[in-house]
């Protein structure tokens, strides 16, 4: 047996009808569900994790075979894999995240992948100037990571970067963009909440309403 065919007894040995259906419905009824809440889904694979941990070394044709899955927990489980990998991630590594992201799109994977693309930030600068690339794109949920790939960054935020990707997106009518917007000022305003009045103070007649009550929250 595979790794990836012990994953797949794993989950269909936990497997909850009654759960599945309530979660595929959540999710629009776009993928489909073995019915594992999040706590439950990594208690199945808690020891998988720690074992390749061990290894220091990223099982991308594992990664890649879970991805194909046509059930959503095995994509969860990459963006679980991925952040326990972390410290292994290079920037020469985010292609093939980039391949994730642009496949089964949703904002529960692509929010978790934008985490993982901003932790690469840490050790590598060149990510900035990617997420600028991203804000551009025509693709709006890699305009959503570069808006968000700062998220619980605090004092180490780059407020110029986050300004100017934020500029790049206003005027944008997508639900998932104009959230973003708000919900990366709303969290930089608990470090810098002057930094964010005043940049609503300059861009707020530019801005979606929904963008402006998000990030005014704890203003």
């Amino acid at each position: 047996m595979t790794k990836y065919t012990d994953l797949r007894e794993l989950f269909a040995q936990n497997n909850d009808s009654e759960k599945a259906e309530s979660m595929a419905a959540y999710m629009k009824n776009r993928f489909l569900f073995y019915g594992l809440p999040t706590p439950k889904r990594r208690a199945v694979y808690r020891g998988f994790l720690k074992e390749e941990e061990k290894k220091k070394v990223i099982d991308w044709d594992l990664l890649d075979r879970c991805y194909e899955d046509e059930h959503r927990e095995f994509q969860y489980f990459v963006v679980d894999y991925l952040r326990a990998m972390q410290n292994f991630l290079t920037f020469d590594d985010v292609p093939r995240i980039k391949k994730y992201v642009k496949t089964k799109q949703w904002w529960d994977t692509i929010d978790g992948l934008s985490g993982i693309i901003g932790d690469i930030a840490f050790v590598d600068e060149r990510i900035s100037e990617l997420m600028l690339e991203w804000s551009l794109d025509e693709d709006f949920w890699l305009r959503r990571i570069a808006i968000i790939h700062q998220l619980h960054k605090r004092d180490k935020t780059n407020t110029q970067l986050l300004a100017e990707i934020i500029v790049n997106n206003l005027g944008s009518t997508e639900f998932f963009i104009n959230k973003a917007i708000g919900w990366s000022l709303r969290d930089y305003s608990k470090t810098n909440p002057e930094w964010v009045r005043n940049f609503l103070g300059a861009h707020g007649a530019e801005m979606d309403k929904l963008s402006i009550r998000e990030a005014s929250k704890y203003l």
